[in-house]
């Protein structure tokens, strides 16, 4: 198989991993769900931190992510 399909699915997964982590800690936050977002936070950090290390996002694009999920948690407290 062609290294650039191999990459190709690679990367597919990869971000579907990373879209998936995302919305269901947003579907969290949304809900309001105080005792498992903090949870979900964690994981999608390690998702976000795996795709930024496999050059899927930008390390300020990840940052930026990490961000905003983590402000939205406080303001949930």
């Amino acid at each position: 198989m062609r290294q650039s399909l191999k990459n190709r699915q690679r990367n597919f997964r990869m971000r579907r991993t990373l879209h998936d982590a995302m919305r269901e800690l947003s579907d969290l936050i949304k809900d309001g769900n105080k005792a498992d977002a903090p949870k979900a936070l964690s994981a999608a950090y390690k998702v976000i931190d795996t795709a930024v290390k496999k050059n899927l996002l930008h390390q300020n694009n990840g940052n930026r992510k990490k961000s905003a999920f983590a402000k939205k948690i406080a303001e949930m407290k």
